[in-house]
């Protein structure tokens, strides 16, 4: 059984992250998954609670997805730390055992986790299998 740690935050109900999980799933129907949403960074203009609340939302959101859609084992979620690798930092501290790293982004050219080279700042710094998942941008509604 493999323990994934799913890192994601605008993504967290990304087909995309979806299909991934599932097919991680049919691979492994016994592995399990924790969701990782750090908080917003934050802005002058926004209450502090605010950027941990719509975190929590999202976490949680996500974990009833790839339950419901990836019939994915989600046993924990949880808020992190705004800076991505710090987050993931404090998960991999406060709760060892975790296998793999799903780290789901926007698109390059869009991706602050991009451009802050998360993927392969985490492979080093973890030494764990890390799986990138490039989330597609939702098309803009019409009116």
């Amino acid at each position: 059984m493999s323990r994934y740690l799913v890192v994601t935050h605008q993504t967290a109900l990304s087909p995309d992250l979806q299909r991934t999980v599932s097919a991680l799933v049919a691979e492994d129907p016994a592995a399990e998954f924790a969701v990782l949403v750090p908080e917003a960074p934050g802005s002058r203009f926004t209450w502090e609670g605010e950027t941990v609340d719509t975190a929590k939302q999202r976490a949680e959101a996500s974990k009833a997805r790839l339950e419901e859609t990836a019939r994915a084992r989600v046993f924990r979620t949880a808020v992190g730390a705004s800076e991505p690798l710090q987050a993931i930092t404090d998960e991999l501290r406060e709760h060892p055992g975790y296998d793999t790293l799903v780290i789901c982004t926007l698109a390059p050219g869009i991706s602050r986790w991009l451009k802050l080279d998360l993927i392969h700042r985490a492979e080093r710094k973890f030494g764990l299998r890390v799986i990138h998942v490039v989330a597609e941008v939702p098309a803009p509604a019409r009116p």
